[in-house]
């Protein structure tokens, strides 16, 4: 065992232990059992510990105080682009999620144009009759239902962001370039070389800023009630507006983070739903007392649908780990940080803490019912959409695209998989079903 860095004398502060083991057999570890990697680390280090892992010394940092401390980020001591940008910088280069302090305040500023009330009701109009027509030629029988998922939300996102309705080989192509950023920014070799996840990555950016740029002009010219025209529209009370790289690398990121997050929680949600059919009936009674098309004041009918939403965030949060880097020499606890390291926020492992969740391995959507409120135990007990100043700022559209696409499968179908059924899941980037979660899926 090593250490981070030793702590400065007479600073009452401990210096963080580390593994010294291969950082590429961590990384490995780590991808294929990241819960029983996490219990095996704290039992040996504690909550606080350093790891080798893509090149980098990373401290990890376990459980809800050291969350808070790092996410609300008081002393201004964390930063989120030079930690994001070491992992997806080259593909997702300027986007909300990669700003810091002034800057990122004032780009949230003119974003929050994007997802406003007003804004929000608009693009349910325009989501609701597609994905009722989409959801009605839905196939039946075996299905993979991440990848139908994954069409789905792609769909929707090019007509309620883009404004526009792609060929579906332009659709597939698009889709392709996303899937190929997200998981360049985890490739273990992170240089160009030929087949490798990160050449594929740079490729793929090229793809979307090609195919961004190109619309801009037709945005800036018209005014229509796509995300995309709203953002080349917004503008500050000083009269301040995005430049057209500002508005690309910001659909970019957008794009990417509203289609993939919400297909993760749907396909968490229909195979929890599955395996748990007396929660799916729960869920579809509700939605049968609501009318098919659903308003924006509908959504927060869907109480059943939003606890299973939240049990499913809990036990598989989309973006499961949240870095940071320390801009000064700083603390976590009684723990020394210096400058420049990297911290790792695991919300994958923190939302299974058997100090707030009782038997936090189970599915229990109950949990979150007002008389139990497990997740009120601590402000960063739940915490799937990060916290603080970065905290998403989209997450409303996801819940309301995510409540929309479920209701209207509960309404017009049932589904089911065997008794013995385990997802097996895929960490190595954000995490999916390595099988596309097979359903045996037919119409009421």
């Amino acid at each position: 065992m090593t250490i981070i860095a030793p702590a400065p004398a007479g600073s009452g502060l401990r210096a963080v232990p580390c593994a010294d083991r291969n950082g590429m057999l961590e990384v490995l570890s780590m991808r294929r059992d990241p819960f029983g990697y996490s219990a095996a680390r704290r039992a040996t280090y504690g909550p606080i510990y350093g790891i080798n892992a893509l090149g980098l010394r990373v401290v990890v940092a376990s459980g809800a105080d050291a969350a808070d401390e790092i996410l609300r980020n008081r002393d201004r001591a964390f930063a989120n682009g030079p930690a994001w940008g070491y992992f997806i910088g080259p593909f997702f280069n300027r986007g909300l999620m990669l700003l810091d302090f002034d800057e990122h305040r004032h780009h949230r500023l003119l974003m929050q144009q994007v997802f406003s009330n007003t804004a929000l009701k608009g693009y349910m109009q325009e989501m609701s009759p597609m994905i009722i027509d989409r959801m009605q030629r839905f196939p039946t029988g075996k299905v993979l239902l991440a990848n139908e998922f994954k069409a789905l939300t792609l769909d929707v996102a090019l007509e309620v962001f883009l404004g526009v309705e792609l060929p579906r080989d332009e659709a597939d192509r698009l889709n392709t370039a996303f899937i190929e950023t997200v998981r360049a920014g985890v490739a273990l070799v992170r240089k160009p070389v030929p087949g490798g996840r990160w050449r594929k990555g740079l490729r793929s950016r090229r793809v979307l800023e090609e195919f961004f740029s190109s619309a801009i002009a037709d945005k800036r010219a018209r005014e229509t009630p796509d995300l995309f025209s709203v953002l080349c529209h917004a503008e500050t009370e000083e009269g301040q507006r995005f430049t057209d790289d500002d508005v690309v690398n910001h659909m970019i990121f957008v794009l990417m983070a509203a289609h993939d997050t919400s297909t993760i929680t749907m396909t968490q949600m229909a195979y929890h739903l599955a395996r748990h059919p007396e929660w799916q009936q729960r869920a579809r009674d509700e939605s049968d007392e609501l009318p098919n098309e659903l308003g924006y004041d509908d959504l927060g009918s869907l109480t059943t649908l939003d606890l299973v939403m939240k049990e499913s965030l809990r036990l598989c949060p989309p973006v499961p780990s949240q870095p940071r880097a320390a801009i000064a020499d700083t603390r976590i606890g009684d723990f020394f940080i210096p400058e420049g390291t990297m911290v790792s926020i695991s919300q994958l492992t923190n939302h299974r803490d058997p100090e707030i969740y009782s038997e936090p391995d189970r599915f229990d959507p109950e949990r979150f019912m007002p008389d139990r409120a497990e997740d009120k135990q601590h402000r960063m007990a739940w915490a799937p959409f990060g916290g603080g100043v970065h905290k998403c700022i989209g997450l409303y559209f996801g819940q309301m695209e995510i409540k929309t696409i479920m209701h209207q499968l509960l309404r017009g179908y049932e589904w089911s998989v065997p008794a013995d059924y385990r997802m097996p899941m895929d960490y190595s980037a954000l995490p999916v079903p390595k099988d596309r979660l097979p359903v045996t899926l037919w119409r009421r």
